[in-house]
């Protein structure tokens, strides 16, 4: 009983960690990345189809991102999905390939991302919390019911603390070196 809760947990934590990680790749940070726009949805054929399925991504340079379509067809519905993005990019249709030009960040703007990776950060962490605290009531309520003794539940849930503080260390970890990343200049 207490193994299952505690595996569960930690299969739980690790979505967390893991969500938040692909939130932190999401956000700016001054260079050209494909991860920036291939989860972006555009409208092909009435249907809404992630980027990265539609298209191939190069980056020639640090600040330039080429998208090269596999049908000419999602050209249109590929740039106007980016422009219509919260990213604030232009794309620029030469009818073969779409070019981004991504502009240097202002100190002010790189401030502002990193308020946006402080928030995620705190959102993982709270997610993971939530894990440890439904856990903790499962298992409370099995010691209620006589399922574990007292000192069961005492050891799993310091084997439970443990576990969300590595992974709340990790998710720290993950923010430290985003936030490093967004103020390098």
């Amino acid at each position: 009983m207490i193994d299952e809760a505690l595996l569960e947990a930690i299969e739980k934590m690790e979505k967390a960690v893991e969500h938040v990680q692909a939130q932190f790749s999401s956000v700016r940070t001054g260079r050209a990345s494909p991860v920036l726009v291939e989860r972006i949805l555009a409208d092909y054929y009435g249907s809404p189809v992630p980027i990265q399925q539609l298209a191939s991504f190069q980056v020639p340079d640090s600040r330039t991102l080429v998208i090269k379509p596999h049908d000419k067809g999602a050209m249109t519905p590929i740039e106007k999905a980016i422009r219509d993005s919260d990213l604030n990019l232009q794309p620029n249709n030469d009818g073969v390939v779409i070019r981004i030009n991504f502009p240097t960040l202002t100190e002010e703007r790189r401030k502002e991302f990193v308020k946006v990776v402080k928030n995620m950060a705190e959102d993982g962490r709270i997610a993971v919390r939530n894990v440890r605290r439904d856990v903790r009531k499962s298992l409370e309520t099995a010691e209620k019911s006589s399922d574990i003794s007292k000192d069961e539940l005492e050891r799993a849930e310091k084997d439970l603390e443990k576990l969300t503080h590595d992974h709340v260390e990790s998710i720290d970890k993950g923010f430290t070196r985003k936030e490093q990343e967004l103020l390098e200049v």
